[in-house]
């Protein structure tokens, strides 16, 4: 069964770990790969990537990407949003323990942001959600 744009937005606001996928190029297939991202209802999702990565080269070049989430339980459900990029900016380290805290917490953040130091210089990536997917499959 399809979730309402509440539910859509209600689940993916969860901190899931998405698959983001961006047009891979000529003769490639999609990149897809696993990453953290922030998202709030009714608002655009920003993710975190190496400035000089693939990744945002090619997100870069097609302008637009798609993050899927999902689980397994209580329920098997799943969320896709697929829409075009609002915005490419500089990661602050306000943005960068934003991103860190949906995800860690207690010692795993400084532990993370001292490793994270040596990543170098990153971006954030604004996605304006323009084409949904979902469902949620019940008990399989």
């Amino acid at each position: 069964m399809a979730l309402t744009l509440k539910e859509r937005q209600e689940f993916l606001a969860q901190p899931h770990i998405a698959a983001l996928s961006v047009a891979g190029g000529p003769g490639r297939g999609p990149l897809t790969v696993p990453i953290w991202y922030q998202y709030e209802p009714g608002s655009e999702l920003w993710v975190l990537t190496g400035a000089e990565s693939r990744k945002l080269r090619l997100i870069k070049e097609s302008g637009r990407f798609s993050l899927m989430v999902h689980r397994m339980k209580p329920t098997t459900r799943y969320v896709t949003v697929e829409g075009s990029v609002s915005r490419i900016v500089p990661i602050t380290e306000e943005l960068h323990l934003e991103m860190v805290h949906r995800y860690l917490s207690g010692d795993a953040v400084d532990k993370y942001m001292e490793h994270a130091a040596g990543f170098g210089d990153q971006v954030a990536i604004y996605l304006r959600p323009e084409h949904w997917l979902s469902a949620d499959l019940g008990s399989v």
